[in-house]
């Protein structure tokens, strides 16, 4: 897919030997991308990433990553700061659009974007916050446990609980990505949420969070950071989620970031109350 633009514009899919370019503009944006995201990104759709160049030179990157034949989830859209004004955003946008067809798109939109995503047929669903802060001292609750390579399945059905789309294998990597750290909670052998924290480039993340009950998401989170007290740590969190806004707020994080859940139809329905955490802004 290619497609030629004023000023010699040329959009492309991408690899992943060019994640490095396209993580390395949304560190400078401040998102705190997560330092080994690549090879999960690319494993549920090596197809569905996008570089705008000129001249060989990188100039606009988006993704519109897709799950199954009725999702797909937009982000990474970026330009590089000093070439923006010139519509390579719109080219690079209309091209890799296409790659989603005629499946239903969402994203997370920063502030500054969201109006020019209801012009593109978005649609408002919920506020996601970033709470960031110092992880408190803490110890792994009781039925917390590491998750191991015979949870897979059972983390991917739960999971697909979760999500608009199933992931299997964006999962798998996910799981067990470089400093990547999963946990479970069980209760009576059943699963009753996981989470994950990574390295990122300014702080510690954590996302997923899904759990049944507020209880199963203080004891996972407290898991999760429990071998990181004093360090700082981020997770978003679906405002609509109370529960999960007082976790954090508990933890003593603060927010310092916002977007918008935004989608451009329907989605099949998942239990949005789990999500304590989003996995990533950028894959949804």
């Amino acid at each position: 897919m290619t497609s030629a633009a004023p000023h010699d514009l040329v959009v492309t899919q991408a690899t992943l030997d060019d994640w490095p370019v396209i993580s390395g503009w949304a560190a400078a944006e401040g998102w705190n991308p997560g330092l080994s995201d690549g090879p999960a990104f690319f494993a549920q759709d090596p197809d569905g990433f996008f570089l705008g160049r000129i001249g060989g030179e990188p100039v606009s990157a988006i993704s519109v990553v897709t799950y199954g034949s009725d999702y797909a989830f937009l982000g990474c859209y970026l330009v590089r700061p000093d070439l923006r004004g010139h519509g390579h955003g719109l080219t690079t946008w209309k091209t890799a659009l296409a790659h989603a067809g005629s499946r239903t798109v969402g994203l997370d939109g920063v502030v500054a974007q969201q109006a020019n995503y209801r012009q593109s047929g978005f649609r408002f669903a919920y506020r996601t916050v970033r709470f960031t802060g110092t992880a408190p001292e803490s110890g792994t609750p009781a039925g917390v446990r590491q998750a191991g390579p015979a949870d897979l399945a059972a983390l991917t059905a739960y999971d697909s609980a979760c999500q608009p789309a199933d992931r299997p294998r964006f999962l798998a990597e996910w799981l067990t990505g470089p400093g990547h750290r999963a946990v479970v909670r069980e209760d009576g052998g059943r699963l009753t949420g996981y989470g994950v924290i990574r390295p990122g480039h300014d702080t510690l993340r954590i996302g997923p969070l899904f759990a049944d009950t507020a209880d199963d998401a203080r004891a996972l989170f407290a898991a999760l950071t429990a071998d990181v007290a004093g360090r700082e740590v981020a997770i978003d969190v679906p405002e609509p989620n109370a529960a999960g806004v007082a976790l954090a707020e508990q933890a003593g994080l603060r927010p310092s970031f916002e977007t918008a859940r935004m989608y451009t139809g329907p989605v099949r329905e998942h239990a949005r109350e789990r999500v304590f955490g989003v996995t990533t802004l950028e894959l949804g």
